[in-house]
């Protein structure tokens, strides 16, 4: 009887090691791809519908509306946003897997776009900017979130 006490108190626990946070729309896609073969050629990808797999990086500190993801053998990340207030993202998910959802965009910014985007980041994230740094515009891609999983 200890044997069956002892299993299925190690079955609920490994069950809560894995928990799932689901935010927004349910995932439509079958399977996510990896952040690097995402971004390897993304313009391929650019107005469809992506379901991209990483470790969180990065939350918007103001109102949760973004996140960054990462694969770890990669130095590519793609940012994860939603319109303000349609999804919450927990700060508390850095470090975290994520596997989110939307429609991919491209995004070509000026220089001064560029400075006034890294600005704004750098005040959400309570960092030393420096505008002189950014000597170009830059082109960004990003996910128009629909849903994303976190798992704990």
């Amino acid at each position: 009887m200890p044997r069956v006490t002892i299993a299925l108190i190690f079955s609920c626990l490994s069950a809560s090691l894995l928990a799932e946070t689901k935010l927004g729309k349910p995932l439509t896609l079958a399977k996510p791809v990896t952040v690097a073969d995402l971004m390897a050629n993304p313009i391929a990808s650019v107005g469809k519908t992506v379901q991209v797999t990483g470790r969180i990086t990065e939350v918007c500190e103001m109102a949760g509306c973004w996140l960054n993801l990462v694969e770890p053998q990669s130095t590519k990340h793609v940012r994860f946003k939603v319109n303000d207030g349609e999804i919450v993202i927990p700060k508390q998910s850095v470090g975290k897997t994520a596997i989110a959802e939307g429609k991919l965009m491209k995004f070509d910014l000026t220089r001064e776009q560029t400075i006034a985007r890294a600005r704004h980041e750098a005040e959400e994230q309570d960092r030393k900017f420096n505008p002189n740094a950014i000597k170009t515009g830059s082109t960004m891609y990003q996910i128009q979130g629909d849903g994303v999983v976190i798992v704990d």
